[in-house]
C-alpha cells in the first residue's frame, strides 16, 4: 500500500463531520531563554519572552479535525473562568455560549501552563478538578449527543481523566449509537479500560497497554499479545497501539497485528501527537479507508506533529505534502 495511494482519502475529508466528546483544557505556554540559576535555589530562572493559549486535550483534537479540513464538533466541560473564556477564544468561537460546552460553575476549566527556556520544557504546573462530573451534567452531554448522531459520520471520545468519561457515559453512549453504523473511538486512559467495552477501536500507547494488560515487553510478539488480550477483554473492533520509535501496531478481529513503521524525521515534542492520531483516523474512516488504511495515514500525520514544538495541530497541505515525500 503506497503513500500515494492513500491521498484520494485526504480530498474526503471536507465531507466528515466528527463529534469530539472529552476533557477539554486550556494548554498554556510560557516561552523565555534561561542564562543563570537562581541564588535562591538551584533552578533556572526563566526570563520570559511570550505567552500563548492553545486548545489542549479533546479540543486539541477538534482543532486537528478542523486543521485536517474536516468538519467537527466538540462537546465537554469548562468552568465559569477566565481560563474557559480564554479557552473558547482560543478555539475561535465568538460567542460564550457554545451547544456542546457546557458551563459548570463548581469547577475549574482545565488548565496545563507549560514554562519553556529554548524550547526545553523546564516546569509544568496544572490547575484542574479531576473528580467525575455530577449525573446533571452527563444528562446534558448525552442529550447533545443524541441531538447530533444523525447528522455526523465518527465519534471520538477523548479521555484524559478529568471527570468527563465515565462509565455511566460510556454505558449510555453505547446505547445511543447501538443501532447506527457511526465508529467510536477512544483515546484511552488505563483505569477507564473497563469502561470501552464494544467500541469500534481505542488508541493506547505501548506503556498504556502494558498496563492494562499486565504484560511487558516491546517486541512485536508481545505487542501482538497484549493487542489483542485487550480486544478480546473489550468485545471491540480493534486495538491500535502507538510505540513511539517503533511506529504502530494494528491488532484487529482478523486475529492478526500489522505492525507500521514509524516516519518520523525528527522528533522535538511529543505532546498533542495522540490527538492527531486520533482525528486523522476519524476522518480516514469516515472518508471510506479500512483500519489498516487510516492507521497509515495516521501514523505519517504523527510523523509531521512530532517535528513541532509544543501543543500542535497538522494541516492538510502538510499531510498531503508528508504523503508526496514518502512516495
Amino acid at each position: 500500500m503506497s503513500p500515494h495511494s492513500l491521498e484520494r482519502y485526504l480530498r474526503r475529508f471536507p465531507k466528515a463531520k466528527i463529534l469530539v466528546i472529552g476533557d477539554v483544557m486550556l494548554d498554556h505556554y510560557i516561552w523565555g531563554g534561561v542564562s543563570r540559576i537562581s541564588p535562591e535555589a538551584p533552578v533556572p530562572v526563566v526570563h520570559v519572552n511570550t505567552e500563548s493559549m492553545q486548545p489542549g486535550g479533546a479540543a486539541n483534537v477538534y482543532n486537528n479535525i478542523k486543521s485536517l479540513g474536516g468538519q467537527a464538533e466538540l462537546c465537554g466541560v469548562i468552568g465559569h473562568d477566565e481560563s474557559g473564556k480564554s479557552l473558547l477564544r482560543a478555539l475561535g468561537f465568538s460567542k460564550r455560549r457554545q451547544p456542546g460546552l457546557i458551563l459548570d460553575g463548581t469547577r475549574p476549566t482545565t488548565r496545563k501552563t507549560r514554562i519553556l527556556a529554548h524550547s526545553q520544557q523546564v516546569v509544568r504546573y496544572d490547575r484542574e478538578q479531576v473528580q467525575d462530573v455530577s449525573q446533571a451534567i452527563t444528562r446534558k452531554i448525552l442529550k447533545h449527543v443524541e441531538s447530533r448522531l444523525s447528522s455526523i459520520s465518527c465519534l471520538i471520545i477523548s479521555d484524559y481523566a478529568k471527570g468527563v468519561v465515565t462509565a455511566s457515559l460510556m454505558a449510555q453512549l453505547e446505547q445511543l449509537t447501538r443501532n447506527t453504523r457511526i465508529p467510536i473511538l477512544v483515546d484511552p486512559k488505563v483505569g477507564h479500560i473497563p469502561f470501552y467495552t464494544g467500541v469500534t477501536l481505542i488508541t493506547p500507547n505501548h506503556l498504556e497497554a502494558q498496563q492494562a494488560s499486565g504484560k511487558s515487553g516491546h517486541d512485536d510478539r508481545i505487542i501482538h499479545e497484549i493487542g489483542h488480550q485487550l480486544r478480546q477483554q473489550l468485545s471491540c473492533g480493534a486495538v491500535l497501539i502507538t510505540r513511539g520509535e517503533h511506529g504502530m501496531s494494528l491488532c484487529d478481529s482478523s486475529g492478526t497485528s500489522r505492525h507500521i513503521p514509524a516516519v518520523a524525521r525528527q522528533v522535538f515534542d511529543v505532546t498533542g501527537a495522540g490527538d492527531t492520531v486520533m482525528s486523522t483516523l476519524a476522518l480516514a474512516l469516515s472518508a471510506g479507508a479500512s483500519l489498516q488504511e487510516s492507521a497509515m495515514l495516521a501514523n505519517y500525520a504523527a510523523g509531521v506533529v512530532v517535528g513541532l514544538v509544543g501543543t500542535a495541530s497538522i494541516t492538510h497541505t502538510q499531510l498531503r505534502e508528508a504523503l508526496a515525500h514518502a512516495s
